[in-house]
Parts: C-alpha cells; structure tokens; sequence
C-alpha cells in the first residue's frame, strides 16, 4: 500500500443551488478517530438525500463531513485505534455520514460491509445506503415477512429497485407504483408481482383487485403528501406502513379514523442522523441476512448510469430527471 496523499480532490459546494454549483476542491486528507477508518474511494452511490444537501433542505448531522455523499466502496487505508475486524487493503463498501464524493472517505469500521463476491467497485458502491434504509425500515421497523403483501411506491428508482428485490427474494408478494409506462417492465423483471401506474390508474383500487379485497400487509412510502390517506385506504386490517422519503410533500391530511379502524401502525425514519450503534445494527443484519443472496448473485444492483467525479452536476442533473432506472455512480481515477 502506498504512502497516503497529505492532500485529497472531492466535490465542494460553495452556495446551494443547482447541480453547477458543485467543483472539484482540494483539502487535507482526514484521519480516523477511534473505531473508524479510512477508505480510497473507488465509486461512490448517488442518492436523493445528496441533492437535498445540495440545494440547502439536508444539512449535515454534527461532526460529520461537509462533503456531499453517503456511500462508497474502495480499499481501507487507514485504520483508528481499537478497529480490528478490518486490515488495511480490504475491499469494502460502506455507509459514510458525509464525504462520499472524494478521493478518500472517512467512516466508522462498523459501518462498512466486505464487497460482495463478484461485485465491482461500482456496483458495490451502489448497495449501502439504499440497503441500509430498506432494510432498516422494510424490515426492521415495519417487520415485513414472508408471505405478507406489500405495496412499494417508486418502484424503479435506487430505493424501491432495492425494496422490489429484497421482499421478492426473502418471499413477500410484491405490488410496485410506477409515474411510467416503460418502467413496469423493468420492475417486474426486479421480482414485482403486479405494477401499476399511478398517473393513469386508481392504485388503491388496483391494489384491492390484486388482494380481493383484503388489502396490503405493509405500505413502504417514499411519496408522502396526498398519498399517504390513499395508503391507509390500500391497507390491509393491522397493516403497517413506513416512510422514508416525501416526494409529493411534506404535510398530508389523514383520515384518523380508517388509522383507528384498520388497527394501523405508521413509522419511519431518517438514515443520517442515526446513532453509531443503530447503523452498527442494521450493517449486522444486513451481513447475516443479506449478505449471503449478493454473494450468490441473487440480488445485483441495476447500474443505470456512470459519471466521472468530475460529472457530478451532471449525475444530478440525471436523478433529478426522473429518468433513471436504478442506480447512478460516481467513478474515481484509478
């Protein structure tokens, strides 16, 4: 392994705005406290939360990095006092606080997960943070099992691309909301069951049709506004449902009753701010659990799109088109 760097490239925002509004910067290479490491970035994950940052509405936690980006894969550097499941050299991809985008990354050793078997840098880059969230809400907090139905809203993106996959391989029955008809396609091909397009058809009705009746055991929502009364109306008799996103508002009326009713439990939950020992937990479960269907390529992720560092503004610019399918990576120098 070679000497490291005093001075390290990654994306630095000035002021909120747009995607242009990201450049290439220099700084001094961090150095792990206790219990973390150091990582040379090889790929790293571009998420919804990274455009959130950028335009000002998703400002960092205490203590972490400045520097957009919450997932990476690469080679640990470097190690803090007290890490000794990892060697330096190891092939890792890992859930950062902040410091994605950039040539080194900084994160706690319990947080990072070995590359599964096969896998490239780019597609292991692509897995934390859409694993994490999915499993840590899907399954975690709202306890899907085997056997039980659930609705997942935004079928094709990073995150409910994930949520498709894992449900079907771990036995759920899945039904998968879509804004286009060419989409469906691809999110049958993730393992959905039934695919409905919600700018065209009645999806609480769909739903019904698909269950009898009976509605769906688990409502996993990255919509939030309006469609929020709509899933308690698609829910199934002591049906849960979890929120991880809002991207048809923040606000929404309910109608308490139906919530009452049905016997409904709602939860959600924030990746990010979560304690060392929460994401600790979840990386645990997810090596046990999830681990083992990578390794047997059961589940890859589908790479939609791949930018250089330096094309940052315009994998942005992809995401918040809409129009990918899966995941977007960022690639660094080898």
């Amino acid at each position: 392994m070679s000497a490291l760097p005093s001075e390290y490239t990654h994306i630095q925002v000035e002021q909120p705005g747009a995607p242009e509004v990201m450049r290439l910067s220099r700084s001094s290479l961090p150095v792990p406290a206790a219990g973390q490491v150091l990582i040379r970035v090889h790929a790293a994950g571009v998420n919804g939360p990274d455009i959130k940052q950028r335009v000002g509405a998703y400002p960092p936690p205490p203590g972490a990095s400045p520097i957009i980006g919450l997932e990476v894969a690469g080679d640990i550097c470097a190690l803090g006092e007290g890490v000794s499941q990892w060697q330096i050299g190891d092939k890792v991809c890992a859930l950062v606080p902040g410091g994605g985008y950039g040539e080194y990354a900084l994160t706690h050793a319990a947080h990072c997960l070995p590359i599964p078997t096969g896998f490239s840098y780019v597609q292991a880059a692509a897995l934390p943070e859409t694993f994490f969230t999915v499993w840590g809400n899907l399954f975690m907090r709202a306890g899907l099992k085997a056997g039980e139905t659930v609705l997942i809203h935004g079928g094709s993106g990073g995150i409910g691309s994930t949520a498709i996959q894992l449900a079907s391989a771990l036995g759920s029955r899945v039904i998968a909301t879509t804004g286009q008809e060419e989409k469906r396609e691809y999110c049958l091909s993730l393992g959905a069951q039934e695919v409905i397009n919600y700018r065209t058809d009645n999806f609480v009705e769909a739903v019904m049709a698909f269950t009898q009746n009976k509605g769906v055991n688990v409502v996993f929502d990255i919509a939030g506004g309006d469609f929020i009364n709509l899933n308690l109306q698609a829910l199934a008799m002591d049906g849960r449902m979890v929120s991880v996103a809002m991207q048809r508002g923040p606000k929404a009326e309910i109608e308490l009753f139906r919530l009452m009713a049905k016997r409904i439990v709602w939860t959600g939950s924030t990746l990010r701010p979560q304690s060392v020992e929460a994401k600790a937990e979840i990386a645990k479960e997810l090596r046990e659990r999830v681990w083992p269907l990578l390794d047997s390529h059961q589940i890859v992720p589908n790479i939609f799109a791949t930018f250089p560092l330096s094309e940052a503004p315009k994998a942005h610019a992809l995401m918040e088109s809409g129009a990918h399918r899966g995941k977007v990576v960022l690639t660094l120098a080898e």
